[in-house]
């Protein structure tokens, strides 16, 4: 089973089925993605306070949790059994950089945050209940799709950042006008509906009675999604507003 998202495939799931203890449940997954989220909001209370009083200071966790973050994907992408552990490092680290993001927009157009926290957390319920029902169904053709896109997406922002060290930047996508929102909103659905690859991996995993720290790797996965979706989400709000 194909899934956009590094993190989550099922060679994953299949290598791994006779090793440890116990066997990867639904619940269990759910368990591990709240506690993933409550460290995420936890760090990010902390940076969102101090960017409001000293911008200057909070940078510095800022930066330093996008790079630990960054660092801890990596190692857990190629460790998975290290989930437990890693998995809840890079939820801190991620709070840490989400919280002084969302404050940095905030100061620009006040309660984007809380929109676009409403937001990815009514798309994450929207489309769970849409899978649940069966009205989404991950075929094979809309894993390549959407496996597709998302490859594209990242071609074009590590394209921007590439150019970037050389004072360059690509034209409109990143501007409030038509191009850019519609650019934002495509980079949001797409992150969406990764999130419905990531919930057919996950109940796969559960059937194929992948190990108990498998809840942990596939929580991280899901987080690394939402994480995404988010920031996407407030990119996209930040150029409606500087429309109005």
């Amino acid at each position: 089973m194909r899934t956009s998202n590094p993190l989550l495939n099922e060679s994953t799931f299949q290598s791994r089925a006779v090793q440890g203890h116990g066997q990867m449940t639904l619940q269990g997954t759910v368990n591990k993605t709240a506690f993933l989220l409550f460290l995420t909001f936890a760090t990010a209370i902390y940076t969102w306070n101090m960017a409001m009083t000293d911008p200057a200071a909070a940078m510095t966790w800022v930066i330093g949790g996008a790079i630990a973050g960054f660092v801890l994907a990596l190692i857990t992408s190629f460790k998975p059994v290290w989930s437990p552990v890693t998995g809840s490092l890079y939820a801190l680290a991620e709070g840490l950089f989400l919280g002084g993001l969302s404050a940095r927009y905030e100061m620009q157009f006040q309660g984007i945050a809380l929109q676009a926290i409403l937001l990815t957390g009514g798309v994450l319920l929207a489309l769970l209940a849409a899978y649940s029902m069966r009205l989404i169904r991950a075929t094979e053709n809309f894993k390549l799709g959407i496996f597709a896109a998302t490859g594209g997406i990242a071609l074009v922002y590590l394209t921007t950042i590439v150019l970037g060290f050389f004072g360059i930047q690509i034209p409109y996508i990143h501007d409030s006008g038509f191009i850019g929102i519609g650019f934002s909103a495509a980079v949001v659905v797409i992150a969406a509906l990764n999130l419905v690859l990531d919930f057919d991996f996950i109940e796969n995993g559960c059937t194929q009675g992948a190990p108990k720290y498998m809840e942990w790797f596939a929580a991280f996965g899901l987080l690394v999604t939402l994480v995404w979706l988010y920031v996407e989400i407030l990119r996209l709000l930040s150029k409606l507003a500087r429309r109005d």
